[in-house]
């Protein structure tokens, strides 16, 4: 991750105390719901990744690969799955 300098750091803690109501929006337009048709959540979302050892049964790993390449990648998104909809309903 890219280091931010200390006059960035200053300017950001700066903008972030700023009231919203002394922010100016005259150059922007409003949006409408005809905006957002089509629009997807988290798209440009990347998680940062970290790298660990996990100990699965075998049935479950045999499982995952025989689904074809990037068994990692579906453990994970299964983890995700699982994951938002236990904090969905909790």
């Amino acid at each position: 991750m890219k280091k931010i300098s200390k006059s960035m750091q200053q300017e950001l803690t700066a903008l972030a105390a700023k009231p919203e109501h002394e922010i100016d929006f005259s150059d922007i337009s409003a949006t409408t719901e005809q905006d957002w048709i089509g629009a997807e959540r988290g798209k440009f979302y990347r998680p940062v990744k970290q790298q660990l050892t996990v100990r699965v049964d075998a049935d479950v790993l045999a499982w995952l690969k025989s689904q074809g390449k990037g068994y990692q990648s579906r453990l994970n998104d299964i983890l995700r799955a699982a994951m938002l909809d236990k904090t969905r309903y909790q």
